[in-house]
């Protein structure tokens, strides 16, 4: 497949009379905008607001983050299954509104979604304070349930990066990039001397909120597949999970998976890069060692020199990291996992549930617990309370002063384990 990528940079958004981007402006009709991603009977009320770099704003509790882009040319649209029929994508030309994105927030779904700061110290952590963001909050009806409102609040979010990359859809690009992963056959007989290079990329799906979709499907419920790696960009895969905020793949790092644009940056010069398999995230052993064998027999099949493998979550998904690293290498094929660490606030205890000998080329992300103290800020967008019962905060989190002294699992993105962050960490 052959993915054109126009890039129209985003340096403003406000608010006017027509949406459309002039100048590098995103220009927003908030009430045309409000009726197009409204009329859900699970939320009672919506409201947007800009959060720009550099601004005195807290956004949280952050649900998801998600870039508008719009499909020029090519087959199906923008988030198949999802706003768009389920054609294949992956093809063709998208245009990407890039330094703008959508933040969805309002009243907590799950205790594990994050903070956003704009400015001061949490916004060193994570890599959405330098966006241009449209916060969409959505508030449910009472009592709601959390699937209810974990759905409505997620599908508002495509609505509403859908509408806004409609903006983008008649505009010549600021740069184009091209993106091309050819037949396995054709690609092996262009590249014969190069290594053979895949992605194993793995999928929150635990359940009870820990869900991701594949083409509208929530991946509990597919084996490991194949997929090119163009199709991400079109948002084929999109986050629908409460996991933590630090190292969950929000929509907008499923997108510009960071993995993929370096494979890609190297493919054809010092690696082959073939393309990528999902695989999920499980509760039970007997789908852990199902999903984990496929992976390997898929690599194998593949005739693969070496894989990268990266992780969503901790805890629970370390087995499945170390399965498929541990399986993939007992395959004489070479691995280097990416996941994040959570060794204590001091950072001597034991960084991952589980281990492997195999598992000897790490890229981490950074340490979770550690701790850091928010300035207070002019503006919250959002509800500021949830700060005491997030995951990486605790009960007295939020200070009288306005400070919030948390782990840094509770900012978004600070140690995503794509590498779509700032953190890593070195041992001594």
């Amino acid at each position: 497949m052959r993915l054109e990528l126009g890039k129209i940079f985003i340096k403003d958004v406000q608010f006017g009379q027509a949406t459309e981007v002039k100048d590098g402006v995103l220009f927003i009709n908030k009430d045309e905008m409000l009726e197009a991603i409204g009329g859900d009977e699970h939320i009672k009320s919506i409201d947007l607001e800009i959060a720009r770099p550099g601004e005195s704003i807290r956004i949280t509790p952050v649900k998801d983050v998600i870039e508008p882009r719009v499909k020029v040319e090519g087959n199906g649209g923008i988030f198949p299954g999802i706003i768009s029929k389920v054609d294949t994508v992956g093809e063709g030309r998208t245009h990407a509104l890039k330094g703008a994105a959508v933040v969805t927030t309002g009243k907590i779904v799950g205790f594990q979604e994050g903070i956003i700061d704009m400015t001061g110290a949490g916004a060193d952590y994570t890599p959405f304070s330098k966006l241009n963001n449209v916060v969409v909050i959505a508030e449910p009806v009472d009592g709601l349930k959390q699937y209810d409102h974990e759905r409505a609040v997620r599908m508002i979010g495509f609505k509403a990066a859908t509408y806004l990359g409609e903006a983008g859809r008649n505009l010549t690009p600021d740069e184009v990039s091209v993106y091309e992963t050819k037949p396995l056959l054709e690609s092996i007989k262009e590249y014969p001397e190069l290594p053979k290079v895949g992605y194993v990329y793995m999928l929150q799906t635990q359940g009870l909120l820990h869900d991701t979709y594949v083409y509208g499907v929530d991946a509990k419920q597919i084996v490991p597949t194949l997929l090119y790696p163009t199709e991400l960009m079109d948002g084929a895969i999109v986050s629908g999970n409460c996991v933590s905020a630090c190292d969950k793949n929000p929509s907008y790092v499923h997108i510009n998976n960071g993995v993929v644009e370096d494979l890609y940056a190297q493919h054809g010069k010092e690696i082959n890069f073939v393309g990528v398999i999902i695989t999920n995230e499980n509760v039970y052993l007997a789908d852990k060692e199902r999903s984990s064998n496929w992976t390997a027999k898929l690599c194998k099949y593949l005739g693969l020199d070496a894989v990268i493998v990266s992780q969503e979550g901790f805890g629970n998904p370390d087995t499945d990291l170390i399965m498929n690293c541990k399986k993939i290498e007992m395959e004489d094929i070479k691995t280097v996992i990416v996941t994040d660490e959570y060794a204590g606030r001091d950072g001597a205890s034991q960084s991952l549930a589980d281990a492997d000998v195999r598992a000897n080329a790490v890229v981490t992300g950074g340490n979770a617990n550690q701790v850091v103290v928010l300035p207070k800020l002019d503006k919250i967008i959002g509800h500021i309370d949830v700060v005491d019962v997030i995951a990486g905060g605790a009960a007295g989190s939020l200070r009288e002063d306005g400070t919030i002294e948390v782990e840094i699992q509770a900012i978004t993105g600070a140690t995503n384990e794509t590498g779509f962050g700032h953190l890593t960490a070195k041992a001594y």
